[in-house]
C-alpha cells in the first residue's frame, strides 16, 4: 500500500480537521474495540491546513485563553485552572489541562498575565507558556484594550505509539520533539454590560518535519487561528441576569466554526447555561460562587454528530479564584 492510496479527511471536533498528504494509520488497539473508530490517525501531511488550537467550552469565564488583550480585564488577579476530558470512552481521544493568570498593574493601564497548556491528542503533545501585555484605554463607557502574547510551544509525536497493520514501506516515520517560539495578538472592548474582541493565535505558523516519502521530508503545519467574540447582559430584575453571546472561529480550508451561548446569573451566585456548537455539539453549563473569591465551573458536552454512537461526551471542569479586589469591586457584579 503506498502513500496515495491511503490519502484521507479526518475532521474531528476538537478544533482539528486534517485533509491532504498522509493522514491515517489504523492502531493495532483497534482490535479491542468492537466498532470503528474513525478518527485514529497519523499527522502529517504536504499542506495540512487545521483548526489546532485546544478547544474549551468555558472560556467566556476567562477569555485569556482566546484574547491576549482581556488581560487586566478584572482589575484585580485572576486565575484559572481548566481541566478538558474529551470524547469520554474513546483511546487517545483529546485531554487538555490549562492554567491562566492575568492581572492589572496598579494605578496603571498596563494588564499582565500568563497562560500555560498541555494538550494530549492521541501521539502527540503539544505543549507551551505564554506571556502576556496588555495596554488598556480609557473610553466614555469602558475599557478599549490591545494585547500581544508571546513565549514557545513544544511539540512531541511519538510515532512509535502507532502501530500500523499495512505499513508504507515508503514511508519513513520520525519522531518529532520540537521547541518553536509563538505569538497570539488581540483587541478587546468592554462595558459593564457588552464586550467584544477579535484575536489571532499561532501568528508564526510554525512547521514540524514528521516523516520522509520518497526522499522527501513531509511536514505538518500549525495555521493562524482567528476568533471573534461578543456579547451582552440584561438584567431581568435584581436576582436576574441573562449573558447572551457568540465566539465565531476561522481557520484557512476548515469550516468556521460558531459557538452560541446563552446563560443565567441568579443572585450573582450561580450561573446556569447551554451552548450550541455548528460543529453538531450541544454543551451544558454551569457555575458556582463559593465566596467571594473563588468559583468552580463544570460543563458537558454531547455531540450530535457521528461521534455520538463512540463515546460518552465531553467534560470540563474550572476552578478560578480573584484575588485582591477593592471592597468596591467586590459589590459591583462582574459578568465578563
Amino acid at each position: 500500500m503506498t502513500a496515495n492510496k491511503i490519502i484521507m479527511k479526518v475532521k474531528i471536533d476538537n478544533n482539528v480537521s486534517l485533509n491532504s498528504g498522509l493522514k491515517l494509520f489504523v492502531n493495532a488497539a483497534i482490535e479491542k474495540v468492537k466498532v470503528f473508530i474513525p478518527f485514529l490517525f497519523l499527522i502529517t501531511g504536504l499542506s495540512s491546513n487545521a483548526q489546532q488550537d485546544p478547544l474549551f467550552t468555558q472560556y467566556m469565564f476567562n477569555k485569556l485563553l482566546v484574547n491576549p488583550a482581556y488581560a487586566g480585564s478584572h482589575e484585580e488577579l485572576s486565575v484559572d485552572l481548566l481541566s478538558r476530558i474529551q470524547w469520554v470512552g474513546i483511546d487517545g481521544a483529546p485531554r487538555t489541562i490549562s492554567i491562566a493568570a492575568h492581572t492589572l498593574l496598579k494605578e496603571s493601564k498596563v494588564g499582565l498575565g500568563l497562560y500555560v497548556f498541555r494538550d494530549e491528542l492521541g501521539p502527540t503533545v503539544n505543549q507551551g507558556a505564554m506571556g502576556t501585555y496588555s495596554y488598556r484605554i480609557r473610553t466614555d463607557k469602558g475599557w478599549f484594550s490591545f494585547g500581544i502574547q508571546g513565549g514557545i510551544k513544544y511539540f512531541d509525536f511519538n510515532w512509535n505509539a502507532i502501530r500500523a497493520r499495512d505499513p508504507d514501506h515508503m514511508f519513513y516515520p520520525q519522531d518529532v520533539k520540537k521547541i518553536t517560539p509563538d505569538a497570539n495578538i488581540g483587541v478587546y472592548y468592554q462595558t459593564p454590560r457588552f464586550f467584544a474582541g477579535l484575536s489571532s493565535k499561532q501568528l508564526l505558523e510554525n512547521e514540524y518535519g514528521v516523516g520522509e516519502v520518497n526522499g522527501k521530508t513531509t511536514f505538518s503545519k500549525l495555521a493562524r487561528h482567528y476568533y471573534g467574540m461578543t456579547g451582552t447582559v440584561i438584567p431581568f430584575n435584581d436576582k436576574i441576569v441573562f449573558r447572551p453571546s457568540v465566539l465565531a472561529k476561522f481557520v484557512k480550508d476548515a469550516p468556521v466554526q460558531m459557538d452560541f451561548n446563552a446563560s443565567f446569573l441568579f443572585s450573582d451566585i450561580f450561573w446556569i447555561g447551554a451552548s450550541f456548537r455548528t460543529e453538531k455539539a450541544v454543551v451544558f453549563l454551569t457555575e458556582f460562587k463559593l465566596n467571594d473569591f473563588m468559583k468552580l465551573g463544570y460543563s458537558f458536552d454531547l455531540y450530535l454528530n457521528e461521534l455520538q454512537l463512540h463515546n460518552k461526551g465531553s467534560h470540563e471542569f474550572r476552578l478560578g479564584f480573584n484575588i485582591g479586589g477593592s471592597k468596591t469591586r467586590m459589590k459591583t457584579p462582574r459578568y465578563f
